[in-house]
């Protein structure tokens, strides 16, 4: 395979963006098809990093490099692993989700609304397969302003506020990890990742290190208590922003913890593991009663998906609690796990975002109490968002369940009772779930406009349909998932449990 395939995944979309906002808002409608042209060509061709990838090495493949600023020995180094690849593809999938559904619904320069999310889909393709840390790291805050755009131009009434608390807490916390690249370049000379990930630290370096990564990482999942900006940037920004908030941009904090805090300071990462657990846990348990008494439909989506993420956090760092010498199979299931956890929320949180999208587009009203009796109009509509929902609540036989479930059985092999805070998740997440469907889809019809509802077209009817052949497809056969990342798990595992000292 040629190696600039990663290469045109990442520009074809930036560059694809720039020809959107050239043809302008006047040509909206050739704009819209130019647009979800690109996404398509780019999804098909991120789907060749699928069938050309190599399982069972844990080596970097469809590498590039050429010198990019060569003072600095800084390099356009690109390569993907099985950790990085999966997260490629679901970006792609997502991208034209979202473009689709903002065909009818984003009146207000299309152009320029399509534009920003193909530069962003670029961009966060370079956050997944770039290998020099500078190059990480400027992809990594370029793709902020493309969501920022999107919140406060497309958003709702105290847009610039939610636009301004995402940008200023997800930018101060990478500000700490770009110190410590610098200081790691310092070190050892270099600036590619994989260099770092065998750069001999001594403890209190690592501790430093550790938790300057963590100030950007725990940002971006985002864990309690740094979690404050989602609901604010949810609840203000459009249907396709909360999509690709959900779906790929929260995933970029979990995927930082995957390729920098576990192989570059291990050792630091156990030391303050049961600090993360436990945070991880209040994030599940405690927000997941926070989302319990949500009036906002998307406030209760946004809290759920803090809560959820909490799922990956915990995966990640009971591993180390979670070994036994000789037997790392609890290990090695709860890291899974958190990377199963990561794609399946990608797609039950877009869906659910999609769900209430759907809603607010008719009666333009986020608010619980303004629905009831929605399945009388809308019944081919409600039988998708039942089954989100249902996904959403960790259902057996949806996506949502097998993730969790294998953290919670990594989390049985660290401490029983990590497992059983962490499964308590599942009575919770089925009540604020269940509790809001059965006031927005039955019940008794008081507001008059529900009964005047129309069923969802053709374009709304084709990607929930997607979203949810996507989300049983992998409840029942997460294997073809699991067999990619195993092999780079594995070593990973290996990396994180190998002391610098």
């Amino acid at each position: 395979m040629d190696n600039s395939l990663l290469s045109l995944l990442i520009w074809l979309p930036i560059f694809g963006g720039a020809l959107v906002i050239f043809l302008g808002n006047q040509r909206a409608n050739t704009a819209r098809w130019v647009s979800v042209t690109i996404s398509i060509l780019v999804f098909i061709l991120s789907l060749s990093l699928y069938t050309e990838f190599d399982s069972t090495t844990h080596l970097m493949q469809f590498e590039q490099r050429a010198s990019w600023i060569s003072q600095f020995d800084i390099y356009y180094h690109l390569g993907v692993d099985g950790i990085a690849m999966p997260l490629i593809i679901l970006t792609t999938f997502s991208t034209i989700l979202v473009l689709v559904a903002g065909w009818e619904v984003i009146q207000t320069r299309p152009a320029h609304y399509m534009a920003a999310f193909l530069m962003m889909e670029g961009l966060i393709i370079g956050v997944f397969s770039a290998l020099d840390a500078i190059l990480f790291y400027a992809f990594w805050e370029a793709s902020l302003i493309p969501m920022l755009l999107i919140i406060g131009v497309w958003g709702g009434d105290n847009r610039v506020y939610a636009a301004i608390k995402f940008f200023l807490y997800t930018f101060l916390g990478s500000v700490f990890m770009l110190v410590s690249l610098i200081y790691m370049y310092n070190k050892g000379g270099s600036f590619a990742i994989l260099d770092m990930h065998n750069l001999s630290l001594t403890t209190t370096e690592q501790a430093w290190i550790f938790w300057a990564f963590f100030m950007a990482f725990a940002v971006k999942v985002p864990m309690f208590p740094v979690h404050t900006w989602l609901p604010d940037a949810h609840v203000q920004a459009p249907t396709g922003g909360s999509v690709i908030l959900a779906a790929i941009m929260l995933k970029m904090g979990g995927y930082g913890f995957f390729r920098f805090s576990l192989p570059i300071t291990p050792d630091a990462s156990l030391e303050f593991s049961e600090i993360v657990i436990i945070l991880s846990l209040i994030a599940i348990v405690y927000i997941g009663f926070v989302a319990l008494v949500q009036r906002d439909m998307k406030k209760l989506i946004a809290y759920s998906s803090i809560s959820h993420m909490g799922f990956v956090t915990l995966g990640v760092f009971a591993l180390f609690l979670a070994y036994k010498p000789g037997a790392a199979e609890g290990a090695l299931l709860g890291l899974e796990g958190a990377m199963v956890q990561m794609i399946s929320h990608g797609f039950i949180s877009a869906a659910m975002f999609l769900v209430v999208g759907v809603l607010y587009d008719r009666l333009h009203s986020r608010e619980i109490s303004t629905y009831g009796g929605v399945i009388n109009s809308m019944p081919k509509f409600t039988g998708f968002a039942v089954l989100f929902a249902m996904a959403n609540a960790g259902l057996p036989g949806t996506s949502g369940f097998v993730g969790e479930f294998m953290v919670i059985l990594g989390a049985v092999q660290a401490n029983i009772w990590y497992a059983v805070l962490a499964a308590s998740t599942l009575i919770v997440g089925a009540a604020y779930t269940l509790w809001m469907v059965k006031r927005v889809f039955w019940g008794a019809i008081t507001n008059p406009d529900v009964e005047s509802l129309a069923d969802v077209n053709a374009r709304e009817f084709g990607i929930l349909a997607v979203l949810a052949v996507a989300v049983i497809a992998m409840g029942l056969y997460p294997q073809p998932i699991i067999e990619v990342m195993h092999v780079s798990i594995e070593h990973l595992l290996n990396q994180a449990l190998t002391s610098k000292l």
